[in-house]
């Protein structure tokens, strides 16, 4: 009797664990059948008629099993007819940043057939629903084949079968899931000898610096023609506006120069360029001895460098001197235009809001150069893929994915090994690209009133970090982070990139 209530026991014991032990796994996720959906079109690209193909589908990435474990999703257009040729003809692969972001933005912004209409001057919100769709008359597709990548969790892409997030959702895991898209997708479509070109905006340059180096490695090394870096975000020291963080009180200072020069707060008499000229100098001759300076700063030199900060910034003297010399950006959102009672642009400092709480130290209804585009961006892709490209999918495209961002893994090092946290920077992997691959080049485009990706950053990372600056152009625009939005910068930035294709 003893031995049968022991063994009831133990049984009853084990179901319970292994009971407790199943609840904790992720469930194992369906393998559906891949989506693919194929369409044919012709447009005017660069002066001349092309014929191309549209391949919206889901591509799946395997574990060194050979399971399925994660769907991305992916906008190629190709060009038809090229036959022998094909194999030749530049292929450039497209993404946003985020992280969380698909490629809406690139897709509908600047890169693909068509495009979504949004205010040149950033004068109004845009509203709602009709949006105005037009075709790219700047597009590249005469130039190269665009390939639209959406990473796991963004756009249709997820993990299927027993993939899981955390495989996908993190600074290296991220590298190696986009680097491993690229290299299935050249292999499928037999595009090894092709150019190959990443464009990149935002954490989609944190992203194509990283996957630059990745894709010299694992057994396959294949080597990039060039990366266009849209609003670089390489070194985060100097794209973080926080307290203590000195840097980037060096690094956004000339932003907030030309955004008060833009909305006719500081500089009046110069010309734009003149006026962030003399902000660089100040910058590095005088601002950042200040601030390493600290406490040990005499009256009569705070006196010096504040009066020089409101000449600048146009903020108040005596808000500059409270603020200790240092102010933050979203306070810079919300002081600028403070006696108009107007919240200016985070993305880009020409887009002013409305708020209720007008002493609040931040924006309080988020970015207005966000919310005043967004809907147009996402209805406009929505209508394009039901109409153009036939798509119809079981599952909403998710243009973000805030998510993501809340179970980001920064960390550098595998867990269980030594790790000290230190601001993101994978502008060291582009220095070590640059050095292997004497071909590799880069165009680095920048808006003068990006008050989240600063110019002047780029060109403090850029000046370091083991990176050949003769392989290296910076280009500038009066835009802000989505610098394209700005109907002159995206006629400008399509030529510059047009002419950063073709250089030899």
């Amino acid at each position: 009797m003893k031995n049968c209530t022991l063994i009831l026991y133990l049984l009853l014991f084990t179901t319970i664990v292994f009971s407790q032990q199943t609840k904790k796994e992720e469930p194992i996720k369906p393998i559906p059948k891949a989506a693919s959906f194929i369409t044919n079109h012709q447009g005017v690209f660069g002066g001349k008629s092309i014929t191309y193909k549209a391949t919206a589908k889901e591509t799946y990435l395997t574990n060194e099993k050979g399971d399925s474990v994660a769907s991305f999703w992916s906008v190629a257009y190709t060009q038809k007819e090229l036959k022998n040729s094909v194999s030749l003809r530049p292929v450039t692969f497209v993404f946003n940043g985020g992280p969380g972001s698909a490629s809406v933005w690139l897709h509908m912004g600047l890169f693909g057939p068509k495009l979504v209409s949004v205010d040149s001057e950033a004068k109004k919100d845009d509203g709602a629903a009709p949006y105005l769709l037009k075709n790219n008359e700047n597009g590249l597709l005469d130039l190269t084949d665009l390939v639209f990548i959406d990473p796991v969790g963004t756009g249709y892409s997820r993990v299927i079968g027993k993939g899981k997030e955390k495989d996908y959702w993190g600074l290296k895991e991220d590298a190696k899931s986009v680097t491993q898209f690229i290299r299935k997708w050249i292999t499928d479509n037999k595009r090894w000898m092709s150019p190959k070109y990443i464009a990149g905006e935002s954490f989609g340059t944190t992203r194509a610096a990283a996957v630059a180096k990745e894709l010299e490695g694992n057994g396959q090394n294949m080597a990039l023609n060039g990366l266009i870096l849209i609003s670089q975000a390489l070194d985060y020291a100097g794209s973080t506006s926080d307290h203590y963080n000195i840097t980037s009180y060096l690094t956004y200072l000339p932003s907030m120069a030309a955004t008060a020069w833009y909305h006719k707060k500081a500089g009046q008499g110069k010309s734009l360029e003149q006026f962030v000229e003399k902000a660089r100098q100040f910058t590095y001759d005088s601002y950042a001895a200040a601030l390493y300076k600290g406490n040990l700063l005499s009256k009569t030199e705070r006196e010096t460098i504040a009066d020089k900060l409101v000449y600048f910034t146009g903020l108040d003297k005596s808000y500059i001197l409270k603020s200790n010399l240092r102010i933050l950006v979203p306070r810079f959102q919300k002081r600028l235009l403070y006696d108009e009672g107007l919240t200016i642009g985070r993305l880009d400092g020409r887009f002013m809001g409305e708020e209720s709480d007008l002493v609040a130290d931040r924006p309080t209804l988020g970015d207005p150069a966000s919310y005043q585009i967004g809907a147009a961006y996402t209805t406009a892709l929505n209508h394009y893929y039901a109409s153009d490209l036939n798509i119809t999918m079981d599952r909403p495209y998710l243009t973000s994915n805030g998510k993501i961002g809340q179970k980001w893994r920064w960390r550098t090092v595998p867990d269980g090994s030594y790790w000290e946290p230190t601001p993101v920077n994978t502008a060291s992997d582009l220095g070590e690209a640059m050095r292997r691959n004497t071909d590799l080049k880069v165009l680095v485009a920048s808006g003068y009133y990006d008050l989240i990706t600063p110019f002047f950053d780029a060109e403090y990372t850029f000046s370091r970090n083991g990176i050949v600056s003769d392989r290296v152009q910076m280009t500038y625009y009066e835009g802000g982070h989505m610098m394209y939005t700005h109907q002159p910068d995206l006629e400008k930035l399509a030529k510059d990139i047009r002419k950063f294709l073709t250089r030899d």
